[in-house]
């Protein structure tokens, strides 16, 4: 199945920090990722953790259907990461 996962991870990593991170999620889906779109900082529609702006990635794959909740379960697990969601694509 097709999925598009948006992650907003904190803007107070360094760039080598913080393509680290993206790195390791995409390392995460390697075998399916169809595509990554980096929307870069922009300011949050309302602080997370005392935080102002984050950076934002998009990115879209194809993977069975039990990997996304082992994605979010590895968001959640990951400093840096402010917030997530992964959605199914229509067929």
């Amino acid at each position: 199945a097709k999925y598009e996962t948006m992650l907003v991870t904190s803007s107070a990593l360094d760039e080598e920090a913080s393509a680290a991170l993206i790195g390791k999620f995409k390392s995460l889906i390697e075998a399916t990722v169809d595509s990554v779109d980096d929307w870069g900082k922009r300011r949050l529609a309302y602080p997370i953790e005392d935080e102002t702006e984050g950076v934002y990635t998009v990115i879209k794959f194809t993977s069975e259907p039990d990997f996304p909740a082992e994605l979010d379960r590895n968001y959640r697990i990951t400093e840096g990461v402010l917030r997530s969601i992964i959605v199914a694509e229509e067929a």
